[in-house]
């Protein structure tokens, strides 16, 4: 959607969460005397630096997305499913992120991925960044896109991290996407895992042979991916954090800037909380689905003896973890509600074999625990294999609470 278009049009900003209210700040830049509207089932209200000359039409509560049939634009946040929108209203919808690629003088890194891409986008941006590029951390990551598009210039380079939700509908992809894995999630927002695979495809569905793609070629779906892109390809392999350190090589090769040999990690992600009383703690609560369980246990290897699982049910299968566990020398599981339940029955027969089990509801006892049943030189490991939800508002606060209770 490029911005002339949006001049003479009535513009409904769906959404009134972070990124919608960037959008509004952007909007009233560009045309000061529009009137626009702000839908959100949530009785939202501007802050002091949101309230200026434009006068603001709120459509708030259960019934907002009626308000969609009123505008001739609708700019959504991606909290909010398409298939919650009505069908006669797709043609109208549109999306920071398809304003930012359709406007951007700059170049885009665009990253996805189900786990990691986080990590990746911050490493891609420190080894830039270092090597006197001029980078600029955005997305779901960094700063929302639109407050830095009006001072944008031609050699900009955006790294942006790019989730299923922002991809969704893209019909632009950026000019080096990095494709690293796709799991089962989400499933709860979109129709069917498919459509989840379809709406990540699309980081590189629109590719030039001017532009780069790098995939992870041990993912067979990514590979499947990757063979219809126009795209350079380049493949990648690793586990863990080494599929995000080789993705960023790739791209300081072709930026021709020195590769990083140490990174600044991101809080939650396999993050080293510290050695205490013999024990070595990992801070992994980012950890929401259970192949990333498993690559922690793969990562870690056989130092784990402790593993604090379960939390929001989504209903995934732990087959696949269960049966790591059992290959593991893990000798306690601490487990919350309510995918707690699910992964101690998925172990069966195993569960009579030397192994300590525990359910509780809060951190504060997980810790005591763990701290009771985990031998010096061993690990006791946070990957909960599963959503934060129900005992904790999120996963950074489930993550802050088992680093409090750790250090106290």
């Amino acid at each position: 959607m490029l911005l002339n278009k949006l001049k003479n049009e009535k513009i409904l900003i769906l959404g009134f969460g972070r990124e919608g209210r960037d959008t509004l700040l952007f909007l009233r830049k560009l045309f000061p005397k529009k009137v626009f509207g702000i839908a959100d089932v949530n009785e939202v209200r501007p802050r002091s630096n949101e309230r200026g000359p434009t006068s603001l039409k709120w459509h708030l509560g259960k019934n907002y997305l009626k308000a969609i049939n009123d505008y001739d634009i609708v700019i959504k946040s991606p909290g909010i499913p398409y298939k919650n929108l009505p069908k006669n209203a797709l043609a109208k919808i549109t999306t920071q992120t398809e304003i930012f690629f359709d406007n951007c003088p700059g170049k885009i890194i665009g990253i996805t991925g189900t786990k990691g891409k986080s990590t990746t986008s911050s490493f891609i941006y420190q080894t830039l960044k270092k090597g006197g590029v001029s980078a600029h951390l955005v997305g779901n990551i960094g700063k929302p896109v639109l407050s830095l598009l009006s001072k944008a210039k031609k050699d900009d380079i955006f790294v942006y991290e790019l989730s299923s939700h922002q991809l969704f509908n893209l019909k632009k992809s950026p000019h080096i996407a990095v494709l690293l894995n796709i799991y089962p999630e989400h499933l709860d927002y979109y129709k069917n895992f498919n459509e989840y695979v379809l709406a990540k495809a699309n980081i590189a569905k629109y590719q030039t042979k001017n532009d780069y793609l790098i995939y992870n070629s041990q993912d067979p779906l990514i590979s499947k991916i990757a063979q219809k892109s126009k795209a350079k390809k380049i493949p990648i392999k690793g586990k863990y954090y080494q599929l995000n350190v080789e993705a960023t090589k790739k791209v300081a090769g072709l930026f021709k800037v020195p590769e990083l040999k140490k990174f600044k990690l991101l809080p939650h992600r396999l993050e080293f909380v510290g050695k205490f009383k013999g024990i070595e703690f990992y801070n992994d609560s980012l950890s929401t689905i259970p192949q990333t369980t498993i690559e922690a246990l793969d990562y870690l290897g056989n130092k784990v003896q402790t593993l604090i699982l379960g939390g929001y049910d989504r209903g995934l299968s732990f087959k696949k973890l269960g049966e790591r566990i059992k290959k593991s020398k893990v000798k306690t599981l601490i487990l919350f509600p309510t995918t707690g339940k699910r992964i101690w029955k998925e172990l069966g027969s195993f569960q009579k074999k030397d192994l300590n089990y525990f359910f509780v509801n809060d951190m504060e006892n997980a810790v005591r625990l763990a701290f009771e049943h985990t031998n010096k030189d061993k690990i006791c490991l946070l990957s909960p294999a599963s959503p934060s939800f129900g005992v904790f508002k999120d996963y950074e606060e489930r993550g802050d609470l088992f680093k409090k209770f750790v250090k106290a």
